[in-house]
């Protein structure tokens, strides 16, 4: 599913094409997919509870396996919505609460780290290794036949699936209709605004955008989808009060342990979508590199995220949950800190190799711990809703992630280039003033070679082009260091909120009063 995502942004334009409709059609259908996806994680882990988790999880699959053939066969934009955006996106919603739930349920305590980070780690490694599949595919092949293969892919993971263990359903279950309504809306609310934010602007409305009282509409939708999400809570606490079936206990996000889970994972996706913005557009947009030579210079990150996903526990089964997940952290905060350092006018896609490489260390050591602390801090019969929980977590942290670098980083990028440009004496003060009053609202991260043609098209002289295009290309080095900055700031909020994960794995046995206060004294990171 993740590779999925990730040869779709990458074949958009191609996409485009093929379907007959426009960039903005196939990232409205982006838009739509992660919408579907992210509202309605909390009910898939509920009907994985009432079918039992390997039903909802083969449901799932089928559902999937057929919005995937749906979008291979498209021919317009209407079929690639219901097959990859609607299809697709409900397919997951059952698929990624029920594996959760699944992975608790075929290992013991001890054993569930290791699990939990491979699968973690497979996602991650998808996002990297996206690029270069979907360059591969679209540039020798067609886009579809990925699609194709996801159909091949589940009938094997369907044929397996009689393999699993499974968690018996709970016959008293019983699905919430006004909850499940309630938190899809909030959910969707909240995410759609995170998503149009890049376009319309977070609080100031961006030129031609949609506006109320003044506000730009996604800090409007926020709010709303936040009030619907209080709303659906309060419904759920009534609900409780009265005896009555649930879709989520509001008691859950009182657990600590849980909720240090739960922040943690909102973090890492934060920074993981971030990283995988930025670093992508330098190699593909500053350096002018394919597809397919982006997806190999980010092979690094992959190879050091699964020997730590798979490694850490295996190596340190007993190693303190809150310091692996706060060194993978520092690991992060370095790695992003390195490549703003490398990042300077001629540097070559080699600068990337050691930061990639820290980032997949630290991205494998959160995967190791995160799913088995969350699920570990509530009986095994709510894992699926703390997969449901989970995963709408990562996919908020996702898209703020996203929307963020890009946000500062086009902030940052123009106003690094409105100065430059008026500052440099060979480039003439009508062109400036120009800048100014065009530019001003934001300009777009482009290559030097389309901005070239652009200008000669405008018919702006060689001399001109050339000061305008140097400032072009230290404003979007500029740019990336700003978005880089922002996330490693993250990081280090992220390191001081994992306060709340453990200090002794899951299933450990609780240390003596003596030795839990020698550790403690000892040991100041825990």
């Amino acid at each position: 599913m993740t590779l999925d995502s990730s040869v779709m942004n990458v074949s958009i334009a191609t996409v485009a094409k093929d379907v007959g409709t426009t960039v903005t059609g196939i990232q409205t259908a982006i838009t739509l997919y992660t919408l579907v996806m992210a509202s309605l994680m909390i009910t898939g882990g509920k009907i994985g509870q009432i079918w039992g988790r390997k039903r909802a999880f083969a449901i799932g699959c089928v559902i999937y396996g057929c919005g995937s053939l749906l979008t291979a066969l498209s021919q317009n934009l209407a079929t690639l919505l219901i097959g990859w955006s609607l299809l697709e996106g409900i397919g997951a919603a059952l698929i990624m609460p029920a594996v959760v739930a699944l992975v608790a349920s075929n290992f013991g305590r001890a054993d569930r780290p290791r699990a939990y980070g491979l699968v973690a780690s497979a996602g991650a490694i998808a996002v990297a290794a996206g690029p270069l599949i979907g360059g591969l595919f679209t540039t020798y092949a067609s886009w579809r036949w990925v699609f194709v293969g996801e159909v091949l892919v589940v009938l094997i993971i369907l044929a397996l699936a009689r393999r699993m263990d499974d968690t018996p359903a709970d016959k008293g279950a019983r699905l919430d209709i006004v909850g499940t309504v309630l938190s899809a809306l909030g959910l969707a609310l909240v995410v759609f605004g995170v998503l149009r934010s890049g376009t319309w602007g977070l609080i100031t409305p961006k030129p031609n955008a949609p506006e109320l009282l003044g506000l730009s509409p996604v800090i409007w939708l926020i709010f709303l989808g936040g009030c619907v999400l209080a709303g659906f809570l309060a419904w759920e606490r009534r609900r409780l009060d009265r005896g009555l079936a649930v879709l989520l206990d509001p008691a859950m996000l009182d657990n600590k342990l849980l909720r240090g889970g739960l922040v943690s994972f909102f973090f890492q996706y934060l920074l993981q979508a971030g990283l995988f913005f930025a670093v992508p557009l330098f190699l593909s947009v500053a350096l002018g590199l394919s597809a397919i030579a982006t997806g190999v210079q980010l092979l690094p990150l992959s190879i050091t995220l699964l020997l730590a996903a798979a490694g850490v526990p295996k190596v340190f089964p007993n190693a303190s949950p809150r310091r692996v997940v706060r060194i993978g952290f520092l690991s992060l905060f370095a790695s992003l800190v390195i490549l703003i350092a490398l990042l300077d006018l001629g540097a070559g896609p080699e600068i990337i190799t050691w930061p990639m490489l820290l980032a997949g260390l630290g991205i494998g050591a959160l995967a190791s711990q995160l799913g088995a602390i969350t699920v570990s801090a509530v009986p095994d019969e709510q894992s699926g809703e703390v997969g449901g929980l989970q995963n709408t977590v990562t996919n908020l942290g996702a898209s703020i992630g996203t929307a963020l670098a890009g946000a500062v980083l086009i902030s940052a990028l123009t106003g690094s280039f409105i100065a430059g440009i008026q500052d440099n004496p060979g480039i003439p003060q009508e062109v400036k003033s120009n800048a100014q009053v065009e530019l001003g609202n934001g300009i777009p991260f482009i290559s030097d070679t389309d901005l070239r043609k652009a200008l000669e098209d405008a018919g702006v002289p060689a001399a001109e082009a050339d000061a305008i295009v140097e400032e072009n290309e230290q404003s979007r080095l500029a740019g990336l260091r700003a978005s880089l900055a922002v996330l490693a700031l993250f990081a280090i909020l992220a390191f001081i909120f994992a306060n709340g994960i453990p200090t002794r794995q899951p299933g450990a046995a609780p240390p003596t009063d003596d030795a839990e206060s020698a550790v403690n004294s000892s040991d100041p990171v825990t």
